[in-house]
């Protein structure tokens, strides 16, 4: 099966939105190009602060920053990945807010990557609720770390490609996508990364290129590679010129890579600058976007 068919028109009704095709032909509008979500690691400061929890998180979301998309973090409720009430009553507030949930970002489960079989599947196993809690709240993903253990960089992508197989092939069956961020280590290398995700092979795993991750491999370069396997996209934003437009990635660049490969899903909004606040780094990101997306639009 070719990666951009991976849905048939028969089941992507069933499927949707887990297992939503985000490289469809766009409409007519700019808001058609890509759709904006929210990373919750956006608002972390003020989530450890106690200032607000997970389960308030959405409307504050939309009342704020009229955002409607949701990307979780996983640890901002741990605790609650096999507590149907919790999920229940989460997934009921979103949709009575109109919003959707995009993805849960899961970190602190092991490495996928671990060099024996047996540590290896203690990490699958610990990622399998979350995949249970995605499909629960109506996410397409979990977002995973692709972190190896070997005696070298081969050995390493190997033992990747062995964890993200069994996991994305547990995923499959509960339709939800299994996506790795560049986000450190051998992972922050796109022709690594992107090899590992070719040799899985799997049409439910694939990547979430995050803009600011690539820690000193061509940050370009890097989303170039990983975008025929993204599900996915992560705006990382640190600091803004007077214009509005971030000083260590040039958006209209980045996005005119993402629009190349034909993606026109979901682009998170991850502030995590310290000159501005939380809420304004999170609305100067969401602006930008919205500036780059009116004027590639015009420019097509």
């Amino acid at each position: 099966m070719k990666r951009r068919s991976f849905i048939q028109s028969s089941l992507a009704a069933l499927a949707a939105p887990a297992f939503a095709d985000h490289h469809l032909k766009h409409g007519t509008k700019a808001e058609d190009l890509f759709n904006i979500s929210l990373a919750q690691w956006s608002n972390h400061r003020a989530l450890q602060k106690g200032e607000f929890n997970n389960m308030a998180w959405p409307a504050r979301t939309k009342k704020e920053y009229g955002i409607t998309a949701l990307e979780y973090v996983n640890q901002f409720f741990k605790n609650k990945a096999k507590d149907t009430a919790y999920l229940g009553e989460l997934k009921k507030r979103v949709s009575d807010l109109g919003m959707t949930n995009v993805l849960i970002m899961v970190d602190g489960e092991g490495n996928i990557g671990e060099a024996t079989d047996a540590k290896r599947q203690e990490t699958i196993d610990n990622h399998k609720k979350w995949v249970e809690a995605a499909k629960f709240l109506g996410c397409h993903s979990i977002r995973v770390n692709s972190h190896g253990e070997g005696k070298d960089d081969d050995e390493k992508a190997a033992n990747c490609v062995k964890g993200l197989t069994a996991l994305s092939t547990f995923a499959e069956d509960h339709q939800i996508n299994v996506i790795v961020e560049n986000h450190g280590g051998l992972s922050s290398n796109g022709a690594w990364m992107s090899k590992v995700l070719k040799d899985v092979g799997l049409d439910n795993c694939g990547s979430l290129p995050d803009f600011g991750n690539f820690h000193g491999y061509d940050r370009y370069k890097g989303i170039e590679e990983l975008m025929p396997f993204a599900k996915g996209v992560s705006a990382k934003s640190h600091d803004f010129d007077a214009e509005g437009n971030e000083t260590k990635t040039d958006y209209m660049k980045a996005l005119k890579i993402v629009l190349d490969h034909n993606y026109h899903g979901y682009v998170g909004v991850e502030y995590e600058g310290g000159k501005l606040s939380e809420d304004e780094g999170i609305k100067a990101t969401k602006a930008l976007l919205e500036k780059c997306r009116t004027a590639l639009f015009a420019a097509k």
